[in-house]
C-alpha cells in the first residue's frame, strides 16, 4: 500500500484529501505544522508527500530540502496558493517534483497521483510475490502454488488478488473493487461479474484450514492474509 503524508494546516482541506485518498486505498498520515512533519519523516518513510508551501511554523520549501538531505526518495508534490512562476521554480529547485495550485479538484488530484504511482511502477518495476508459506503468488510472473501444487488462476482473478494483497486487512467496498479492475481490464465488470470472481477465487485458495477473504455484509470484502514481500 503507498503511503502519503500529507502536510496542510488548514484542517478541513487536511482531513477531506485524507478520507478522499484512504477511500482510494493509500495509507495516509496527516501534518498540519512543520514540526510535526519533521516528527513524522523521523519515523517513517512516504512514498509521496502532498505538501503546502505556507505552514504556520515554517516554510515547505526548507521542509523538501530536509526530505532531499536525508536521503529519502519520496515523491514531494506542492499545494499551494501561490501561483507565481518565480514560486514555481522555487518549488522544483527545492526538490519538488510537481506543483498544484489552490484551488483544485480532489478528483482530478486522485487521478494524478495514480498516475504518478503507476508511472513510478514503470520505471522501476517491482516483483511481486505473496508467499505465507501456504499460499504462494507470482503477480510478476502469474504463476501460483497452495501447498505446492499449482493453481489455475484467469488474468482477473490475479488482478482481484492483487487488489486485495496490497490491502490486507483494508475492507474494499464493491465500488472501490469494480472501479479498478474497470481501470485495470479496460472493459465492464459489473457486481455479479465480481461476486462470481470472488467465489471462483475462495474455491481456488482457501481450505477449512485457511480461509483468505472475509465478506463485510453490506459494505464489502477483506484480505485477511499477510502482505506482498
Amino acid at each position: 500500500m503507498k503511503k502519503i503524508l500529507i502536510v496542510e494546516d488548514d484542517t478541513l482541506l487536511n482531513k477531506t484529501l485524507a478520507y478522499n485518498l484512504a477511500s482510494e486505498g493509500y495509507e495516509t498520515v496527516s501534518a498540519f505544522t512543520y514540526a510535526s512533519a519533521v516528527a513524522h519523516l523521523q519515523k517513517n518513510e512516504f512514498d509521496l508527500v502532498l505538501l503546502d508551501i505556507n505552514l504556520p511554523d515554517g516554510s515547505g520549501l526548507d521542509l523538501c530540502e530536509e526530505i532531499r538531505t536525508r536521503g529519502q526518495n519520496s515523491y514531494v508534490m506542492f499545494l499551494t496558493a501561490n501561483d507565481k512562476e518565480s514560486d514555481m521554480l522555487g518549488g522544483y529547485e527545492a526538490g519538488g517534483a510537481d506543483y498544484i495550485t489552490k484551488p483544485f479538484s480532489i478528483a482530478v488530484l486522485c487521478r494524478k497521483l495514480s498516475a504518478v504511482f503507476t508511472n513510478m511502477e514503470r520505471r522501476n518495476p517491482r516483483h511481486d510475490l505473496y508467499d505465507d508459506g501456504i499460499l504462494k503468488i507470482d503477480f510478476s510472473e502469474q504463476t501460483a502454488l497452495l501447498s505446492g501444487e499449482p493453481l489455475d488462476l484467469t488474468p482477473k482473478e490475479y488482478r482481484t488478488l492483487f487488489l486485495f494483497v496490497k490491502n490486507p486487512r483494508m475492507i474494499l467496498t464493491k465500488r472501490q473493487l469494480l472501479e479498478r479492475l474497470w481501470d485495470i481490464d479496460g472493459d465492464f465488470v459489473d457486481e455479479h461479474t465480481l461476486t462470481t470472481i470472488i467465489s471462483r477465487i475462495r474455491k481456488k485458495i482457501e481450505t477449512d484450514e485457511h480461509k483468505y477473504i472475509k465478506t463485510a455484509y453490506g459494505m464489502g470484502y477483506q484480505w485477511t492474509g499477510g502482505e506482498l514481500k
